[in-house]
C-alpha cells in the first residue's frame, strides 16, 4: 500500500515481528536515562521518607508478608519491636514476586504468574490501608514521575519507529512536560469514571442499612445496579488490558485524555486476541531480554571482582565488596562504621553498584514503555488501517537522521512545501 512506508515491508502481512524491535530501541542511551532518572526520583523519594520507620518487624515477618498469610495476625504482629520504611518493604516484596513471575514465564506457569501480580496489587492495598498518608505521597510522586518518564519515553520510541527520527532527552521531557496533565490522567481516569458509575450502587447499599424498609428498598432498586454494573465492567476490563497503550496513544497522536483512552479501548474490544497475543509476544521477549542484561551485568561486575581480587587482599576485599552472584548481584556487606575505611570505601562500592543495577531495571522500564508503544502502532495499523509510519510530528522537537537537504537553489515557496 502507497502510505505503510514504514517496517512492513520487512516482513509483509506479518507484523508481530517488529515488536522484536524492543531490545534495540530500549537499549538507546536516552531512553535508558530518562528511566534511569525516574529510578532514582523514586528511589530518593521512598528512601527519605521511610526515615519515619512505620512497619512492624518480628523476626524477619513484616505487617505486609503477615498481612498477605493472614489478617487477623497482624493485629499481634503490630507488637513488635522492630521497625522498617514502607518503601523497603514494598521494594524487597516487589522484587521477590518480579523473580517468581519471572520464573513463572519460562516454566509456562500462568497461575503462578497471576497470583504474582495479584499479590502486588494486594500490596497496594495494604500500604493504602494501614499507611494512607505515605502511600498518597509517595505513589502521587510515582505516578507523576514515570507519567513524565514513559510520555518521553514513548514520544522517542514512537518517532524512532515510525520515520526512524531521533530525539533528544530534553527535547522528548519537553513534549512530556507539556501534555504531563494528560499523561497524569490517563492510568487513572478509566478507575474513577467507573468509581463514579459505582456511587448509585453505593448509595444503594447505604439505604440498605435502614431497619426493616432498607432491605426492601435494596430488593426493590437492585436492578438499577444491575444496569450500571455492565457500564463498569467493560470500562474496568478496558483500563486494564487498554492500560499499556494510553502513554503511546499520547505520544504517537498527540491525544488528550478522551482520545487517549478511547484509542485504547479500540484496540481491546475491535482485535482483542491480536492484542493479547501483542502482549504475550512482547511479555515472552521481554523475560528473555532482562536474563540477557542481567547475566551481562552480573558478568561485568563478576569480572570486575575477579581482577580486584588478584591486587587485594581476600580479607579486606570481601569485607568491602562480597562477590556478586547471579542472584544477588549487590551482596551483603558486613564491615562496621567502627572501621572507618573499610566502611567508607564499601558505602563507595555500594553506590557505585547501585548505578549499574539501577541501570539494569531502567532497562526494564525503558522495554515496557517501548515494546507497548511498538504494539500500540500495530493494534492501530491493525484497527483502523493507519499507517505504520503515520505520528504526530513536531518539526522543532526532532531531529532527522537523514542529512538536511540542500535549499540554496529551491525558490521560497519550494521551501515552504517542503
Amino acid at each position: 500500500m502507497a502510505g505503510e512506508t514504514g517496517p512492513l515491508p520487512r516482513w509483509g502481512a506479518f507484523l508481530f515481528p517488529n515488536i522484536f524491535r524492543s531490545f534495540r530501541m530500549a537499549i538507546q542511551p536516552s531512553k535508558l536515562v530518562l528511566a534511569f532518572l525516574a529510578l532514582a526520583v523514586i528511589c530518593i523519594t521512598g528512601r527519605l521518607m521511610d526515615l519515619n520507620r512505620t512497619v512492624t518487624v518480628t523476626g524477619k515477618t513484616t505487617e505486609l508478608h503477615s498481612y498477605m498469610i493472614s489478617g487477623p495476625f497482624l493485629e499481634s504482629l503490630m507488637t513488635g519491636t522492630g521497625r522498617t520504611g514502607v518503601f523497603a518493604t514494598l521494594w524487597h516484596f516487589g522484587a521477590a514476586r518480579f523473580d517468581a513471575a519471572l520464573s513463572a514465564i519460562f516454566t509456562l506457569d500462568v497461575p503462578q504468574f497471576l497470583a504474582s501480580i495479584v499479590e502486588c496489587l494486594r500490596a497496594a492495598v495494604w500500604a493504602f490501608k494501614y499507611h494512607t498518608i505515605y502511600s498518597l505521597v509517595f505513589f502521587a510522586v510515582v505516578l507523576a514521575t514515570l507519567s513524565l518518564a514513559g510520555g518521553a519515553i514513548c514520544r522517542i520510541a514512537a518517532l524512532q519507529f515510525a520515520r526512524n527520527e531521533r530525539m533528544g532527552v530534553m527535547q522528548a521531557a519537553r513534549f512530556a512536560r507539556q501534555r504531563l496533565q494528560n499523561l497524569i490522567a490517563v492510568p487513572i481516569g478509566p478507575f474513577a469514571i467507573a468509581f463514579v458509575l459505582g456511587v448509585p450502587i453505593i448509595l444503594l447499599g447505604l439505604v440498605g442499612n435502614i431497619p426493616y424498609a432498607g432491605e426492601l428498598l435494596t430488593g426493590f432498586l437492585l436492578p438499577l445496579a444491575l444496569i450500571l454494573a455492565p457500564f463498569i465492567a467493560v470500562i474496568l476490563i478496558g483500563a486494564v488490558a487498554g492500560l499499556n497503550l494510553v502513554f503511546p496513544a499520547i505520544a504517537y497522536e498527540d491525544s488528550d485524555f478522551f482520545d487517549a483512552i478511547s484509542r485504547s479501548f479500540s484496540s481491546v474490544y475491535a482485535k482483542p486476541w491480536r492484542m493479547g497475543f501483542y502482549t504475550l509476544a512482547a511479555l515472552i521477549y521481554g523475560a528473555i531480554c532482562y536474563v540477557f542484561i542481567r547475566f551481562f551485568v552480573f558478568l561485568l561486575l563478576w569480572v570486575t571482582h575477579w581482577f580486584l581480587q588478584l591486587g587485594l587482599s581476600n580479607a579486606k576485599l570481601g569485607a568491602i565488596w562480597p562477590e556478586p552472584s547471579m542472584v544477588d548481584l549487590l551482596g551483603t556487606i558486613t564491615v562496621t562504621s567502627e572501621d572507618w575505611s573499610l566502611w567508607l570505601a564499601a558505602l563507595l562500592i555500594r553506590v557505585w553498584l547501585l548505578v549499574v543495577v539501577g541501570l539494569m531495571i531502567s532497562f526494564v522500564i525503558s522495554f515496557y514503555f517501548s515494546a507497548n508503544t511498538i504494539i500500540y502502532a500495530l493494534m492501530r495499523n491493525r484497527v483502523d488501517g493507519t499507517p505504520l509510519d503515520e505520528v504526530y510530528g513536531d518539526t522543532e522537537q526532532t531531529t532527522h537522521e537523514s542529512p538536511r537537504a540542500d535549499t540554496s537553489s529551491q525558490t521560497p515557496g519550494t521551501v515552504a512545501q517542503s
